[in-house]
């Protein structure tokens, strides 16, 4: 089987910076993430694939050593990827990484697993919102669902809350490899880190040891939230051992059909009439609160940038406003109709020598050629 390529996974060429190695995990990271492709096992898969691509080639030293050797030579110094571990750990670790990129959202940061819980106590989710929400902020339902201790055996997953002591590690929840010199530990594959077996099943949770409870909160989406970010919500997480802990909503944007946002900046294409950057028209566009008039300079070129300022987005965290960025697109003529054209040419005989620039600054280089050809 053909190893696959770190490189090759996140989509990137070899010689690229570590500002293009985040980038780029940003962008794979975000596509394949669990919120978003709830059940997807594709998915989950790929964004296992970029976690581990992004771990070896963050790292200049792992990286110089994978350039070099390949995956082979990173499993000399002991790295093995996600191999050996455990569904729940594999997922807490993932996270670890895509919160160090990402950030912890606006307030806090991941707790995870606490206390021997089945599972974390923080939860995720995902919300989508319209551009118009996260520019301005709303107030928005989010239905989810988050687990709690199955009552019948008191979230043992054990018929009557009976267990035994795992025979495989002794109850120590881990068990130790030697290689070499070097002891390893890992997850106790059979009671995944308990210590606990269960002769019997709970007939109603089935074994998990959890029930999954649907709750519907009311979500105050802060001004100015972007693709990407996520906010903490105290004490809406998973419950275990009396405690709850916390839901972390990550938000999608939808895009907006005219308004291009980049950070706290908006980028407005203006589609301006050639007739109109000649004569320099004033034009009216339109912004985030309302319009502005355009004063375009006379032979305004394509592309050329008009800055208003703050009159873009307020920051999340800051509170400044970026501002809005006019680009004018120049829009020709498709086709020409006799009347047009024979108006067009009399304007261009109008200016004399100045509508043929081309003949005074090749006049010299036709001397030039003339002169490379005579014997």
């Amino acid at each position: 089987m053909a190893e696959l390529d770190y490189y090759e996974i996140l989509e990137i060429e070899r010689g690229c910076s570590q500002e293009e190695i985040k980038k780029a995990y940003r962008k794979m990271a975000l596509k394949y993430h669990p919120d978003r492709n709830p059940d997807d096992k594709e998915a989950e898969e790929k964004f296992k694939l970029v976690n581990e691509a992004y771990q070896v080639l963050s790292d200049e030293s792992k990286r110089s050593i994978y350039d070099r050797y390949g995956k082979a030579g990173l499993e000399g110094q002991g790295f093995h990827g996600f191999e050996g571990q455990s569904y729940e750990d594999i997922m807490d670790d993932l996270s670890a990484i895509f919160e160090s990129v990402f950030g912890g959202g606006f307030t806090g940061s991941r707790s995870g697993r606490r206390g021997g819980a089945k599972y974390n106590l923080d939860l995720s989710a995902q919300m989508e919102i319209s551009f118009k929400e996260a520019v301005f902020g709303a107030k928005k339902e989010l239905k989810y669902r988050y687990k709690k201790p199955c009552e019948s055996c008191s979230g043992t997953g054990a018929k009557d809350g009976k267990v035994s002591v795992c025979e495989y590690c002794n109850g120590q929840g881990q068990v130790y490899m030697r290689q070499g010199f070097m002891t390893y530990a890992q997850t106790c594959p059979r009671c995944n880190g308990s210590g606990e077996a269960i002769e019997q099943k709970c007939p109603d949770c089935g074994g998990r040891g959890y029930e999954e409870v649907e709750e519907i909160i009311t979500v105050d989406i802060p001004e100015g939230v972007d693709d990407g970010n996520r906010l903490r919500i105290p004490g809406a997480g998973n419950v275990s051992g009396g405690r709850r802990g916390d839901l972390y909503i990550t938000f999608y944007v939808e895009e907006d059909e005219h308004f291009i946002r980049h950070g706290d900046d908006i980028y407005l294409e203006v589609p301006v009439f050639f007739t109109q950057a000649i004569l320099g028209e004033s034009i009216e566009i339109p912004t985030l609160r309302g319009k502005k008039e355009l004063k375009l300079p006379q032979g305004a070129k394509e592309r050329e940038q008009f800055i208003f300022r703050n009159e873009g987005v307020k920051n999340v965290h800051s509170g400044q406003v970026g501002n809005l960025i006019a680009q004018i697109k120049i829009i020709y003529p498709k086709s020409l109709n006799e009347k047009q054209r024979e108006l067009l040419k009399e304007l261009q005989e109008s200016f004399g020598i100045e509508s043929k620039p081309h003949e005074s600054i090749f006049e010299s280089a036709f001397e030039k050629i003339k002169g490379w050809f005579k014997k």
